[in-house]
């Protein structure tokens, strides 16, 4: 006897809406089970140093051997005696900005204070993260209600959720989190303030002071998390004459204010920043291709990094990043070109101001300035696209896919995103810094020194964090091209001193490489002697994260 099954059980089961509360469900869950799973990476640590406010405390390491436990301190709160001691500290961590650091002090505050809380474990510190991204997740869900309705609220809440690029950052302990929700609550509030000026509902006295809240503190928070979030000011200002041209002027007051709450940061602490900084590291072209190629590269390779790829793009050939985000430009245009032709020109045009507009502004900046800040950081310092290229894709499938079609594409859509963000968490790991606490792990009470041919304060401090005080450690941390000359210096003065040396090779010694492989390999070769004299070579290993930044061998070697 043949059975039929219901077809609208069928659509029910596999509806959009359910697809998208499961991997929004599933996105929480692998945020929560992956705080600590990786370790944290050199900006990572240096946002823990700033943090705690003993950045200004850092020195980095001289000539002899010192104590790692010295650094290791500098990675937890100071010890504070009394409330003035605790303003003190936080008076110390703002000034501790303005010596350098291009970021304004609202994320490094927030996890100062997060800090005291829960302590600075790497779950603890990026559980602030991992929160504002949940709380973004909401955030895009009324976005795109807003715009889409029900169902297409939850799918764009969806996208956001699992995007791999996204899920990336709210793991991260860096700004990037946070900005992301800043851009999304500024955008929907204002979106909402349009809606009701050309409304003939009259709205509450609470309702009008509760939208123009969140406009203007979300826009101050934006500005004092990330100083790129004045891209996003100015796409919001275009988005007022795109859709109320007519009442630009309550709405540039509004934009206005926002902007005049930082004023007061802006005058002492930013222009203190801009002096500091080193501004120099965008400027330089670090490809055999023409400027001009070389700012089209970047434009592609940050669409194919923040929309597709994620972070597996620190691991992949930038080949391959630059086929992605030719990829993706060309299935934006074929959405758009879809769109248009069932007349949503307006959406459209709303969607593509929100996601391509600001990386469009972007490049004209890096040609104009002769810049390449499209290309630093892999993708992250345009993160502010992702919520609106994400809303062109939902707005696809919820305006332009025939029904029949629908969830079917949506799933795929939600599944190639789930492989790319499960695969970049379970194929990927960080462990290197581990590795070399597990070495000396093998026997506790010998003296050991660790040699690394890195001055890097990310990588002394990476060093710090994970090898536990207690342990009796010394650091010599030297240049590559010095190395040798400073290891065999402190073994001829310090002949009996210890039972081990860990020589750690940063594969990328950051602001110290070595020109030629020529030059590499004869300064290894030469460190090779010196601990040859003395010491047998036990154990070597070769230790890889998910960045340029994590490449490391490791050789323990035994006194004779």
């Amino acid at each position: 006897m043949k059975t039929n099954f219901p077809k609208n059980n069928f659509k029910q089961l596999l509806s959009i809406e359910k697809l998208a509360l499961i991997t929004i469900a599933v996105a929480v869950i692998l945020r929560i089970i992956n705080l600590g799973t990786r370790e944290f990476w050199y900006d990572e640590v240096l946002s823990l140093l700033l943090s705690t406010s003993q950045n200004g405390v850092y020195k980095s390491p001289g000539d002899a051997p010192v104590v790692l436990a010295k650094y290791t301190s500098l990675l937890s709160l100071p010890t504070e005696a009394s409330l003035r001691d605790f303003f003190q500290t936080i008076i110390v961590l703002i000034k501790s900005l303005l010596g350098g650091e291009p970021h304004p002090p609202i994320f490094f505050l927030s996890q100062h204070f997060w800090l005291r809380l829960f302590g600075n474990s790497e779950a603890a510190m990026r559980s602030l993260n991992t929160l504002f991204s949940i709380a973004a997740m909401g955030g895009a869900y009324g976005l795109g209600k807003f715009i889409l309705g029900h169902r297409g609220g939850l799918f764009f809440a969806a996208l956001l959720a699992i995007s791999p690029f996204y899920l990336f950052h709210s793991l991260n302990v860096r700004m990037y989190a946070p900005l992301v929700l800043w851009v999304i609550i500024s955008t929907w509030a204002l979106l909402y303030l349009i809606e009701q000026q050309n409304s003939d509902i009259a709205q509450s006295h609470r309702s009008q002071l509760l939208w123009n809240g969140l406009l203007i503190i979300s826009i101050a928070a934006g500005l004092m998390t990330f100083y790129l979030y004045a891209y996003w000011l100015i796409i919001l200002g275009v988005l007022v004459l795109y859709l109320d041209r007519r009442n630009w002027l309550k709405y540039g007051l509004r934009l206005g204010a926002g902007v005049l709450l930082t004023i007061p940061w802006v005058l002492w602490g930013t222009l203190k920043q801009l002096r500091n900084a080193d501004l120099n590291r965008f400027g330089n072209n670090r490809s055999n291709l023409p400027p001009f190629l070389r700012h089209l590269q970047d434009f592609a390779n940050t669409l194919g990094t923040d929309v597709l790829i994620g972070d597996w793009a620190t691991s992949l050939d930038p080949i391959v990043v630059t086929v992605a985000g030719s990829l993706v430009i060309l299935i934006f245009v074929g959405f758009s070109i879809h769109l248009w032709q069932q007349n949503e020109q307006k959406n459209l045009g709303t969607v593509l101001i929100l996601g391509i507009l600001p990386i469009l502004l972007g490049l004209i900046v890096d040609i104009a300035t002769k810049k390449f800040t499209l290309g630093f950081g892999f993708g992250r310092t345009m993160i502010i696209i992702v919520p609106g290229c994400l809303l062109l894709i939902a707005l696809w499938v919820e305006k332009a896919v025939n029904k029949q079609w629908r969830t079917l594409i949506a799933g795929g859509i939600l599944l190639i995103y789930l492989t790319i963000s499960i695969s970049d968490l379970s194929l990927r790991h960080r462990s290197v810094f581990r590795s070399v606490a597990e070495l000396i792990a093998k026997d506790v009470n010998q003296p050991t020194l660790i040699a690394m041919n890195s001055k890097a304060w990310g990588h002394v401090n990476r060093v710090a964090y994970y090898i536990p005080a207690e342990y009796p450690v010394m650091l010599l941390s030297h240049h590559p091209a010095d190395l040798a000359t400073h290891l065999e210096k402190v073994l001829k003065e310090e002949a009996n001193k210890y039972s081990r040396i860990i020589w750690l090779n940063s594969g990328n010694p950051l602001w110290s490489r070595l020109k030629t492989e020529a030059e590499i390999k004869r300064e290894e070769e030469k460190i090779q002697q010196v601990l040859s004299s003395q010491f047998q070579l036990k154990e070597t290993r070769n230790l890889l994260g998910t960045m340029p930044l994590d490449q490391f061998t490791a050789n323990l070697y035994i006194r004779s």
